[in-house]
């Protein structure tokens, strides 16, 4: 049992002082080829921001991070660096990679903590845009638009910003102050937010229209946690792990555990389930995947971090059926993918964590889809004609450091449409004045 009951609200890591900052930006190679940055999806241009802190130049080292990664301090957290620039870290090869994402959250830090701001209000005299989700990639996209000027108000169902910023990671990975922050800085490039305000039950997308929006981005993500027909599955006890970590974090960590905890799952959300209860006081907590280890999609460091709280993940088990009694869960019964082996646990809860999928988009507009649910897109275009979409709806259950590329080549597509479409506007209203009619 962890004795701290405030440890879940409590973030995990502690920032580089000064010293160690720049002394670990000093083991920097200064490789001519940077091979961290093209490592990194989001191009936020690590080898550029290291060398500049390695020569004390902290001011530039946070021009760099903020000017290409407007989500710079919630990256630098739960980017799973080992995989992208650090796993590309020519260190690595020689003793260690940099710790790349740490100097990050330590120079967005520093950057909170002397309240200086790199990226100045633009003037917004441009077409206005309205975008579906306040996600990352929607939060991303919103600054971007804003900063070549566009008027753009962004649309979120729920009471907070973030989607799953706010509604999802912990708090021990990702601290809700954080992400206030990052949102904070977006609001003051001049975007509007509605929240509590869900398209196609409070507005539709015909009423976005009249009010003078030229495109509608969404960026929706992917809300609906997964389930599988198995028997007992409407027992009570058996969770939704999105809906799990949500309720959570909105509760400050308040919420009933079991005293014996299943995680059905191998991703980010399962091992984040697993951990969360552990937190939160629940001794017996097993994880459950039916590939081998090596296959679970989850970040290396939060399965060592799992285990280090004495998590087993129980693999090459799928789930058979829940046993009930009173009607709750009481027993977990799972069988080998790859032998005759069986499993059969005690369980007070059940959470599955095996994927998310898009809930149904309701309005009167039809976009196509694809075979997997998710809307099709060409440049993150879709099939009408004003509607672009990105993030999860998109490229389906995603990173962090995904949905932050997506939102800038998003923005980067909108603007070369609107763009097109002045140019065009302008040209027909010079050939309408010369031939004294209409285009």
């Amino acid at each position: 049992m962890i004795k701290d009951s405030n440890i879940y609200l409590k973030e995990r890591e502690k920032t580089f002082t000064p010293l160690l900052a720049i002394e670990e930006a000093s083991r920097c190679l200064l490789c001519h080829d940077a091979p961290c940055t093209k490592a990194c999806p989001a191009g936020t241009d690590p080898a550029r921001f290291i060398r500049s802190l390695r020569f004390r130049n902290i001011k530039g080292a946070i021009e760099t991070i903020r000017s290409n990664n407007k989500l710079g301090g919630v990256c630098s957290r739960v980017c799973p660096t080992s995989k992208y620039c650090e796993e590309g870290c020519s260190r690595t090869d020689i003793d260690k990679p940099i710790k790349i994402g740490k100097l990050q959250r330590y120079l967005t830090d520093y950057e909170k903590a002397i309240s200086m701001e790199v990226l100045k209000k633009s003037k917004l005299d441009k077409d206005k845009v309205a975008i579906i989700g306040s996600g990352p990639s929607g939060l991303v996209a919103s600054a971007e638009l804003a900063l070549k000027g566009y008027k753009v108000t962004v649309f979120e169902e729920k009471n907070k910003l973030g989607g799953w910023l706010s509604y999802g990671i912990p708090p021990e990975r990702l601290p809700q102050i954080v992400v206030d922050n990052e949102i904070q800085y977006i609001k003051n490039l001049g975007v509007e937010f509605k929240t509590n305000c869900k398209v196609g039950e409070d507005i539709s997308i015909k009423d976005i229209k009249n009010q003078g929006f030229k495109v509608i981005l969404l960026a929706i993500g992917m809300k609906k946690s997964k389930l599988i027909n198995i028997e007992g599955i409407n027992f009570k006890g058996v969770l939704k792990g999105t809906e799990f970590l949500s309720q959570c974090k909105d509760k400050n960590g308040k919420v009933k555990i079991g005293k014996h905890v299943i995680v059905i799952g191998g991703g980010d959300v399962a091992v984040d389930c697993a951990v969360t209860c552990k937190l939160l006081g629940c001794e017996d907590v097993k994880i459950v995947y039916r590939r081998t280890i090596e296959k679970m999609p989850a970040d290396q460091k939060e399965k060592q971090y799992c285990q280090s709280l004495n998590i087993p993940i129980f693999t090459g088990i799928k789930p058979e059926k829940i046993i009930g009694k009173d009607g709750k869960v009481a027993r977990f019964k799972g069988i080998g993918m790859f032998d005759d082996s069986l499993m059969d646990l005690p369980a007070d809860q059940i959470i599955f964590a095996i994927g998310q999928e898009v809930e149904d988009i309701k309005d009167e507009i039809h976009i196509e889809i694809n075979e997997n649910k998710l809307i099709k897109t060409k440049n993150y275009k879709t099939n009408l004609e004003d509607i672009f979409a990105c993030g999860d709806v998109v490229e389906g259950d995603k990173t962090v450091v995904y949905a932050v590329k997506e939102g800038k080549e998003a923005a980067e597509e909108i603007h070369k449409y609107l763009s097109l479409e002045k140019e065009s506007e302008i040209a027909c209203g010079e050939v309408a004045s010369v031939k004294g009619g209409e285009c």
